[in-house]
């Protein structure tokens, strides 16, 4: 990313305290040049963003430059946009009050809520620091090993960026499109329980769409479940339900970075904005608590790894020689309640009843799970035909490196 100017960083010593009360109380009191550091160049607003996100952007660059005036008259412009932005109200009277007198922190008119002024100050932090964050352009999300041709985009949410990633599928390999601001849990991610007011970590897909009529104002302009819990989840004794994205409260542009029960908030614009590359069912959203981002080379040797291990366990499956496939399976595999023994021993009576078995593997998508250390989801159109049977089904394994070798701990119809 192109980073702040020469010009800025030599300026700071000319700032009113009102820059300091941007950029510096918002920062958690860090050293004036080093917060100064993480306001974007006007070339990073050109990214992506939403008109009012890019609107706010230029307000603060305004400041920047010592130019309240143009920074207030920016600030109108945009709350007459979107009145209902909150953390641009707070921005406008700090402006107005520093015509009168110098102000020292961010929201420092009288009587101002200490819980409300708060909250707009992590906002105002995780823009600032969202904003400095340019995407790499050589790198992705490192879970993104393989997308089938039918998943048209993947959504990927870095929790502690407060950040919204969209990436679309060129030829099975993921391209950065835009990314959206977004709150998470009160507390933060890796849910556990029901009521623990955490987001979710995982790999999960878009499931549907509740439109407004019939939800609460508080989800604003719709909503996508997702498919928590997912399998790992419950293998994990992880409860709870009703893990959205939706919009916003009608009085409300958006929310601080944590403030949801464990839902992923976006404005209303940026909801109907992502709403276009959904494909109920199947669109891919991974959550991280920060995204690991790779070069294309180590997702490719990741990739030929899976896919390596994958059709060797095909093909042993097709060899009906049960003991080279059960080596696919670790000894924690259990299969609907049933642990490994009992489920093994089943296997080698039905595969020592076929005169042949074909298996195919198709559509295949491949993601490493965040959060979780050496653990992969596949998905896949599985087409198995025998002497005696014939199906097809969407099947998803669970692959996790044990030993230095990949094995299956969960398998079961997706």
């Amino acid at each position: 990313m192109t980073g702040p100017s020469h010009s800025l960083r030599s300026q700071a010593g000319s700032r009113q305290p009102l820059l300091q009360a941007l950029l510096v109380i918002v920062l958690s009191g860090a050293s004036y040049a080093w917060a100064l550091s993480f306001l974007p160049s006007r070339d990073t607003i050109a990214r992506q963003l939403s008109v009012p996100e890019a609107m706010l952007t230029q307000a603060l660059m305004e400041i920047a430059d010592n130019r309240v005036s143009a920074a207030l008259n920016q600030i109108d412009k945009l709350l007459s946009v979107s009145p209902n932005f909150r953390l641009a109200q707070l921005i406008k009277g700090d402006l107005l009050m520093a015509h009168a007198r110098p102000i020292s922190t961010l929201g420092a008119a009288n009587g101002a809520p200490a819980d409300r002024v708060a909250d707009l100050r992590e906002e105002a932090r995780a823009r600032l620091a969202r904003y400095a964050f340019e995407p790499p352009r050589n790198l992705a999300p490192r879970y993104l090993l393989q997308l089938p041709a039918s998943d048209r985009y993947a959504l990927v949410v870095d929790a502690s960026r407060s950040t919204l990633f969209v990436f679309e599928n060129s030829g099975g390999t993921p391209r950065y499109v835009a990314d959206y601001y977004v709150t998470v849990g009160k507390n933060g991610a890796a849910k556990m329980r029901e009521g623990d007011k955490r987001t979710p970590l995982g790999v999960y897909r878009v499931t549907g769409r509740l439109p407004r009529d019939g939800l609460a104002d508080l989800y604003g302009a719709g909503a996508f479940p997702i498919s928590y819990p997912n399998e790992w989840d419950r293998l994990h004794g992880r409860s709870g339900s009703g893990i959205w994205l939706h919009g916003t409260p009608h009085d409300t542009y958006s929310r601080p970075p944590r403030a949801s029960d464990g839902c992923v908030v976006l404005t209303n614009e940026d909801l109907a904005a992502v709403e276009k590359y959904l494909q109920l069912g199947r669109t891919p959203i991974l959550i991280a608590e920060r995204i690991d981002w790779s070069d294309a080379e180590d997702i490719s040797a990741l990739r030929g790894d899976l896919v390596e291990q994958i059709e060797l366990w095909r093909r042993d499956w097709e060899s009906r020689n049960t003991d080279n496939y059960l080596r696919h399976y670790s000894r924690r595999f259990a299969a609907n309640g049933t642990d490994y023994g009992h489920w093994a021993a089943q296997k080698k009576m039905v595969n020592g009843g076929k005169s042949w078995i074909r298996v195919q593997v198709q559509d295949l998508s491949l993601m490493l799970y965040p959060g979780e250390k050496d653990l992969a989801v596949a998905t896949f159109l599985q087409d198995y035909s025998s002497n005696n049977l014939s199906n097809q089904m969407k099947k998803r394994q669970y692959w996790q490196r044990e030993n230095g070798r990949w094995r299956i701990v969960y398998e079961g119809a997706a």
